[in-house]
């Protein structure tokens, strides 16, 4: 396998990977809404839980799945680093000043994953086997002047 089909092969599971984590935590917030949806944002005190909670859910669904078909795929990857920094802020930082060091790094395990998952992906962008990468073979096969058609 060379080279260049390697690389987009391991951007494509990457992005399966990491879209596909935050897609599924979106569907949990509404399918489970007192466990992971507004339940747990009340319970750890995010303001506003019963928008805030189906916020993050919509945002978490959206961008998951725009990761997975790598459409807008360093775009998708900004709010969703937004979304594990805060996730991290406000529930393993508590959880370390309250249960020490390996209990938070055993829980925050899928979280720090997410976070070096999603710099990977907003440095290489969503690869050669991407929805992205589609719109610009299509826009660069274009005659000149239609681009913007």
């Amino acid at each position: 396998m060379n080279q260049s089909i390697r690389f987009s092969l391991a951007t494509l599971l990457l992005r399966i990977l990491v879209g596909g984590v935050f897609l599924a935590e979106g569907i949990q917030k509404f399918l489970f809404s007192d466990e992971l949806g507004v339940g747990r944002f009340e319970k750890i005190g995010i303001p506003m839980p019963a928008f805030s909670a189906p916020f993050v859910g919509v945002v978490e669904i959206l961008f998951g799945a725009f990761l997975i078909v790598g459409l807008y795929t360093t775009v998708a990857a900004i709010p969703l680093l937004i979304n594990i920094l805060t996730a991290i802020a406000t529930t393993k930082i508590p959880m370390l000043i309250h249960n020490g060091f390996w209990k938070m790094v055993h829980e925050a395990r899928t979280d720090f994953s997410m976070v070096v998952g999603l710099i990977v992906i907003l440095l290489i962008g969503g690869g050669e086997w991407s929805l992205d990468a589609m719109r610009r073979r299509r826009v660069g096969s274009m005659p000149s002047g239609r681009e913007n058609s």
